[in-house]
C-alpha cells in the first residue's frame, strides 16, 4: 500500500527563500498570509491529504467511477464523503475573492496546497482544481448578474465548475468546432439565452455526485459566426437552470453520454457530454470565447505542472522507503551490513533514479511556487511595470512549467517504479498507479510538443523578445550575485555556462526557423527543456545560497541544509551538462527529420 508525507518543511523552506512572501506583505491578501499562518494553512493541508485522500487513491483507482443509465455518475467509495469534508473545512476557498466567500489568499499559496492534494489523490484534485479554473474564467468576463448567481457557490464548493473545448473531430485546432448556440427570443425581462446542441469529449468531471449542480462552460459557435477561430463564443450551461432567487429549477438538457475509459486518472470521471438544446448563457463578448477559454486553459496549463511535479514527488517518496527496506545484493564497495544481502539504496543506480527524482521535485517545486508569486504580482504588484515584468515571465515560462515539469514528472515515476524491480509492475504496490496517472499530464490541456511550439513559436518574440530580455536579466542578476561567495561557484559557473548555451540556441532560432518554420518545429522539444533546466537551475542557486546562509546562522535542522546542498551538488553535475547536448540537438535543424516521404512511415 502506498504512502504519502506532504513536504511541508521543503514548502516552507522555498516560500521563505525563493518566494520571500515577508517582502510582499504591502501588497493585498499578502498581509494575512505570514509565516506562521501560511504554517499553519501547510499543515492543515498536510493532515487532509494524508489521512483524508491519500487512503482513497489506490482503491478509487481500481474502483473508477460509474455511469448508471440514466446518464447520472458516481464517484468511487469514499469520494463524495471527502469531498464533503473538503468544502467544510474550506479547502476550496483559500484564494477565491472575499467578496464571494473566499480568504483572499495569495495564488501562491493555493498552489503549494495543490500540490498536497495532487499527490495525495490526483483524480480527487481535479474536481475542485478545473472548478476554481471555471471560477477564474466567471470571474475575469461574465457580467455582474452571472458572478452573483454562480461564483458563491462555485468558491463555496457547492457547485463545481468544467470546461468543454474538444469534440471528436478536432482536439487543439479549436476553429473546427462543430457545437452550436442558436438565440432564442428574449424572456419577459429581456435576457436572451441559447440553445446549445453538440457533443464534446474529454471532459473532466462532466458529471458526478460531488456537487449539487455543475457549471459547464462550453465553447460553441453562433448563427452566422465565422466557421474558424474567430466564430467562436463561450457560454456558460448549467447542468440544473439557476432560478432567479438562486435556488435549483429543472435539469439542463445535458447529459453524459459515457465515460472514456482511459489509462489512469480513472477516479475522475472523464466524460462525453451531449448537448442536446441545452439552455446557455453567453458570457463575455460574442466570437470572443477562446481569449474568455484561456484564462481558465492558462490556470489549467500551470495546475498540470503541478501535477508533473507531485506525481514525481509521491512516486519518488514510496521509492526511496522502499530501497531502503528492500535487501537485494551486497554493496560494491564492500558490505554495508553483516547480513548476506544489503538494502538496496547501497547501489550506485539506485542512488541515481532516487537523487534524479529528489533533485527535480525539489527544484520543480522552487520553480512552480515562483511562478505562483508571479500570477499573484501580475495583478497585485504596486506598479504597472512590476505587473507588466510579472505577466511577461509567467507567459513566458508557463509552457516550460506545463511541459519540462510534466516530461520530468513522468520520467521520476517510472525510474521510481523501476526502483522496486518487478513488485512495481504489480497493482497493490501503487508504483504503475503513479506512472498513470503521471502520463496524462503530458498529454492534456495542449500536448506538450504543442507547448514547445507555444514558447518557440510565439512567446519568444512576443512584444520584440520583451519576456525573454527580461528573464535573462533576472538570470544574469541571480549569477551575479552569487559570485561573491566561493563556496556557490559549483553551481553559478554551469548555470552561467548553460545561459550562454540558451542564448545561443535562441539565436539559433531566430537565424534558422523564421527562414524555414519546420527548423523552428524540429527544435521547439529541446528548446523547452533547455529553458526548464536553466529555470531549475536558478531556482536551485537561489536555494544553494539560502541553504549556506542558514548554516552559517547556526541553523538547528543543519542536516537539512547540508543534504540540500548536497542536492544542489547533484543537480549542477547532473542536470547542466544536458544543456549543450539539447543545443546540438536543436541545432541539428528539420532536414533529416522532414526528409522521408509520408508513405515511408
Amino acid at each position: 500500500m502506498p504512502s504519502y508525507r506532504a513536504p511541508v518543511k521543503d514548502t516552507q523552506f522555498v516560500l521563505s527563500t525563493v518566494v520571500g512572501l515577508d517582502k510582499y506583505s504591502n501588497l493585498s491578501g499578502f498581509a494575512d498570509a505570514t509565516s506562521e499562518m501560511v504554517g499553519q494553512v501547510l499543515e492543515g493541508g498536510a493532515k487532509f491529504c494524508e489521512n483524508v485522500l491519500a487512503p482513497i487513491n489506490l482503491s478509487g483507482d481500481q474502483e473508477g467511477c460509474t455511469r448508471h443509465s440514466d446518464g447520472s455518475v458516481t464517484a468511487p467509495a469514499g469520494f463524495k464523503a471527502a469531498y464533503d469534508a473538503f468544502v467544510e473545512a474550506g479547502w476550496g476557498t483559500l484564494t477565491a475573492d472575499p467578496a464571494y466567500g473566499g480568504q483572499g489568499l495569495p495564488h501562491v499559496v493555493g498552489t503549494a496546497i495543490a500540490e498536497y492534494l495532487s499527490s495525495a489523490n490526483m483524480a480527487f484534485s481535479m474536481y475542485p482544481g478545473l472548478n476554481e479554473g471555471a471560477q477564474a474564467a466567471i470571474q475575469a468576463v461574465g457580467s455582474d448578474a452571472q458572478k452573483r448567481t454562480y461564483l458563491p457557490k462555485m468558491v463555496e464548493g457547492r457547485w463545481t465548475g468544467t470546461m468543454n473545448l474538444t469534440e471528436p473531430q478536432c482536439g487543439t485546432d479549436l476553429g473546427l468546432i462543430r457545437t452550436r448556440a442558436e438565440p432564442q427570443a428574449p424572456d419577459p425581462d429581456g435576457r436572451v439565452t441559447h440553445q446549445i446542441t453538440g457533443t464534446k469529449i474529454f471532459i473532466s468531471a462532466g458529471e458526478h455526485d460531488l456537487s449539487d449542480n455543475i457549471i459547464h462552460l462550453v465553447l460553441a459557435k453562433t448563427t452566422g459566426a465565422p466557421d474558424n477561430v474567430k466564430g467562436i463564443s463561450l457560454f456558460i450551461v448549467p447542468k440544473f437552470i439557476v432560478n432567479d432567487d438562486g435556488s435549483l429549477g429543472a435539469r439542463n438538457a445535458v447529459t453524459c453520454g459515457s465515460i472514456e475509459h482511459k489509462m489512469g486518472i480513472h477516479a475522475n470521471a472523464t466524460c462525453v457530454m451531449n448537448y442536446d438544446g441545452a439552455t446557455g448563457y453567453l458570457i463575455g463578448e460574442e466570437n470572443k470565447g477562446l481569449r474568455a477559454m484561456f484564462i481558465m486553459m492558462n490556470a489549467a496549463r500551470l495546475g498540470v505542472g503541478v501535477q508533473g511535479l507531485a506525481q514525481g514527488e509521491v512516486a519518488y517518496q514510496n521509492a526511496a522507503i522502499y530501497a531502503r527496506d528492500r535487501v537485494q545484493g551486497k554493496a560494491l564497495a564492500g558490505a554495508a551490513t553483516p547480513a548476506k544481502a544489503d538494502p538496496i539504496i547501497v547501489h550506485a543506480d539506485v542512488r541515481r533514479m532516487l537523487m534524479d527524482g529528489r533533485a527535480f521535485n525539489e527544484g520543480a517545486r522552487a520553480l512552480i511556487l515562483w511562478g505562483a508569486l508571479q500570477v499573484d504580482l501580475s495583478h497585485k504588484a504596486a506598479t504597472a511595470e512590476e505587473r507588466q515584468t510579472a505577466d511577461d515571465l509567467i507567459g513566458l515560462l508557463t509552457p516550460v512549467i506545463k511541459g519540462y515539469c510534466t516530461d520530468k514528472g513522468y520520467d521520476i515515476a517510472t525510474a521510481s517504479q523501476q526502483v522496486y524491480g518487478g513488485h512495481g509492475y504489480i497493482a497493490e504496490w501503487g508504483m504503475e498507479q503513479f506512472v498513470r496517472d503521471a502520463r496524462i499530464a503530458q498529454i492534456y490541456e495542449g500536448t506538450n510538443g504543442i507547448q514547445a511550439m507555444d514558447l518557440v513559436g510565439r512567446k519568444l518574440g512576443q512584444n520584440g523578445g520583451r519576456a525573454l530580455r527580461a528573464y535573462l536579466a533576472l538570470l544574469a542578476e541571480t549569477i551575479a550575485d552569487a559570485k561573491g561567495d566561493a563556496r556557490l561557484a559549483p553551481l553559478a559557473g554551469p548555470l552561467e555556462k548553460s545561459v550562454g548555451e540558451l542564448q545561443a540556441a535562441t539565436m539559433w532560432l531566430m537565424q534558422n526557423g523564421l527562414s524555414n518554420p519546420d527548423n523552428a518545429g524540429a527544435a521547439a522539444t529541446s528548446y523547452l527543456h533547455l529553458l526548464g533546466i536553466v529555470a531549475l537551475g536558478q531556482m536551485w542557486l537561489i536555494m544553494a545560497k539560502a541553504a549556506h546562509a542558514a548554516l552559517d546562522a547556526g541553523a538547528s535542522d543543519a542536516a537539512f541544509f547540508e543534504h540540500k546542498l548536497v542536492t544542489a551538488r547533484y543537480f549542477a553535475e547532473r542536470y547542466f551538462p544536458d544543456c549543450g547536448a539539447l543545443r546540438r540537438k536543436l541545432e541539428a535543424g528539420a532536414e533529416a527529420l522532414m526528409a522521408l516521404p509520408a508513405e515511408a512511415f
